[in-house]
């Protein structure tokens, strides 16, 4: 089956052609089940068919044609968006013994030549290259030889395709003339995250042939989500980092500005950071990137520029301290948390000033109505009442319903019964203060006037002198844009035109004309005289949309174990297998978790296997793991 290769074993490119895909997922990467639709994807590429597959983020899009691809003749064209995603996929498929390599501009000529010669001599099964790459004629050159079969074309980061989705790439456009010199090859598009509209563009736009379309479930059970009013930011970002001590976790901020700024402060106070942005240079951020991800660095501090490549399972925690541009942004951003299965934790620290960032930049988006548009989802999501996970399923179109004996799975749900709070008065006094003042200001200066403010533009506009003038001062600031976050949500409220002015829509209209009671779940930081009752969540449920999509809502079954807590032995295992995870991943520089991530290490010490056999059956240690790395895994758990 291997051959030895720089000192370890080695799959022989061909070894596995025509096999089936259990054989394959157990013998290479060492699972010993397909994820939800896992193996319809690898049928309908074996099959010659084009494909569209939506997967969250650790949800195991990689295997979806990395397993054909060792099955099917000839070879598989990757086509990825960045060069540290090619390096970590190049990086984990060898060490499970599957030679395969990259062609990008990191490569010394002498490198370039050599991966090419074993293109055409048939030694690499998996080729990675940038869209940008595509449209040179060196790489055509490559691929217009004969003797090149070409089998499997995917693209990874498929959104990237559609000027709807949230990382436009105007460079993905090449990828259809390049499919046309392949016409026999089957494609396969892979995303995160993609809504109908995306979904729509990505197939036509790649002029997939009548593509068989999965949906994977969106839902990320092992994230714990949460939202926060951004009221002492760094506190809370401290909170979160010492719940987390000794573990890895993303910090997202809106600035360059904003990442170096904390990186010092937090530097300064001890803790293991690096920053990440456009603004440093190519080394630099390479560097940053490399140590992080190789645990040299505990948080890494960054602008949404920092994480697409990045395939590191173990950071626990992923902090949002600025409001992301769209939901989407923000799933993929929280998904980089938890990829390997166990318990982690999102937070988003919410300010409506974040808004008035964002939109300061639409004047340079390609389309500041779309813009506007998924901001306003995001917006929804952070100033909603109903349990987040829900809401967030309920954007991509996926109903959700908790069980009763879920484990909390959010802030919202984690609270117990929420207090529907009677908010008649307020609601009535908000409307009623939004049409005297014509329906043509904003959110903060109709609170103003509700708070009694004297600035300059209320006293010009003779605004003092209206009825509704000082007639809120039971609420604070915060209270009043929470309660208008709700009342947007509920479709009561719009924010319209290039000011985003408060305007009444049907519905609040009707509620203010016939008086009827408000009951809304939400917690006031002050404390006003409102009747309070206590209910459960809604169960409201949102259906799926066109059947002509295959949606799969179960999750992963785990078959890992962990320790248990008065397991002295277990934990032993584990530190030593960390220590020596880490000494080996230096030695082969590489990132620990190509060696094993924990979800393994944890399965190693409660399982305690005695020989490679039994070795076998721990999670993620295929053949060529247990051949390479077997002997020094067993002399630490059997010392």
């Amino acid at each position: 089956m291997g051959i030895c290769y720089n000192n370890y074993v080695k799959i022989i490119s061909d070894a596995f052609v025509g096999a089936t895909p259990e054989l394959v997922l157990k013998t290479v990467f060492g699972y010993d089940s397909f994820r939800p639709f896992q193996k319809e994807i690898i049928n309908e590429v074996l099959k010659g068919h084009d494909t569209l597959a939506i997967m969250p983020t650790g949800g195991g899009k990689s295997i979806c044609y990395q397993v054909p691809a060792l099955i099917l003749e000839g070879i598989t064209i990757v086509v990825s968006p960045l060069i540290s995603l090619m390096q970590d996929q190049v990086n984990s498929l060898e060490a499970s013994g599957v030679h395969s390599a990259f062609l990008n501009s990191t490569l010394s000529w002498e490198d370039y030549k050599n991966t090419v010669e074993e293109i055409r001599n048939g030694k690499i099964k998996i080729i990675y290259i940038s869209p940008e790459g595509l449209a040179t004629n060196r790489i055509r050159e490559i691929f217009s030889d004969e003797s090149i079969k070409v089998s499997l074309i995917t693209i990874d980061e498929a959104h990237c395709i559609s000027q709807w989705g949230h990382d436009f790439r105007p460079d993905y456009m090449e990828i259809v003339s390049f499919r046309r010199l392949f016409p026999k090859a089957a494609m396969l598009a892979l995303t995160a995250t993609a809504t109908q509209q995306v979904r729509e563009d990505i197939a036509s736009i790649l002029k997939l042939k009548k593509p068989a379309v999965y949906i994977s479930s969106f839902n990320r059970e092992n994230i714990f989500i949460e939202v926060q009013p951004k009221k002492n930011p760094l506190e809370q970002v401290i909170n979160c980092i010492k719940k987390h001590a000794g573990d890895s976790g993303i910090i997202y901020c809106f600035s360059k500005r904003q990442v170096d700024e904390l990186t010092e402060i937090l530097d300064k106070m001890g803790y293991s950071v690096l920053n990440y942005h456009a603004g440093l240079s190519d080394a630099i951020r390479k560097k940053n990137q490399d140590l992080f991800i190789k645990d040299e660095v505990q948080i890494i501090i960054a602008t949404v520029a920092f994480g697409m490549g990045i395939n590191k399972p173990n950071v626990r925690f992923v902090i949002n301290y600025d409001l992301p541009k769209s939901v989407e942004e923000y799933y993929q951003e929280i998904g980089r948390a938890g990829r390997d299965g166990l318990p982690s934790t999102a937070l988003l620290l919410y300010s409506p000033g974040d808004i008035s960032k964002i939109r300061y930049f639409f004047d340079e988006a390609a389309d500041p109505r779309n813009s506007e548009k998924l901001l306003q989802g995001m917006i929804s999501f952070a100033g909603g009442i109903e349990c987040r996970r829900k809401a967030l399923l309920k954007y991509f179109g996926e109903a959700y319903e908790p069980k009763t004996d879920d484990k909390c799975c959010c802030d919202i749900c984690s609270a117990g019964e929420i207090p529907l709070v009677d908010v008649t008065i307020p609601v009535q006094k908000l409307l009623s203060c939004i049409i005297r003042t014509q329906e043509r200001f904003g959110a903060s200066y109709v609170i103003d006037v509700l708070l009694g403010s004297r600035n300059k533009r209320i006293l010009e506009n003779g605004h003092n002198m209206l009825s509704t003038w000082g007639i809120g001062t039971e609420l604070s600031r915060e209270d009043w844009l929470s309660l208008i976050d709700i009342l947007i949500s509920k479709k009561m409220l719009a924010k319209t035109g290039d000011y985003y002015v408060l305007t009444i829509l049907p519905e609040g209209k009707s509620v203010l004309a016939t008086r009827e009671k408000i009951l809304f779940p939400i917690l006031f930081s002050r404390s006003p005289d409102l009747k309070m009752q206590f209910a459960k969540p809604g169960t409201q449920t949102l259906e799926y949309g066109s059947n002509e999509y295959k949606i799969n809502k179960k999750t992963e079954r785990i078959i890992a174990e962990t320790p248990s807590v008065d397991d002295a032995e277990g934990a032993r295992i584990v530190t030593d297998l960390k220590n020596w995870r880490k000494r080996k991943a230096d030695d082969m520089n590489v990132p620990p978790y190509i060696i094993f991530g924990d979800k393994t290490m944890n399965d190693i010490a409660a399982k305690k296997p005695k020989n490679k056999q039994e070795l076998l059956a721990v999670y993620g240690m295929g053949n060529v793991k247990v051949e390479n790395f077997g002997n020094s895994i067993l002399r630490i758990v059997n010392p």
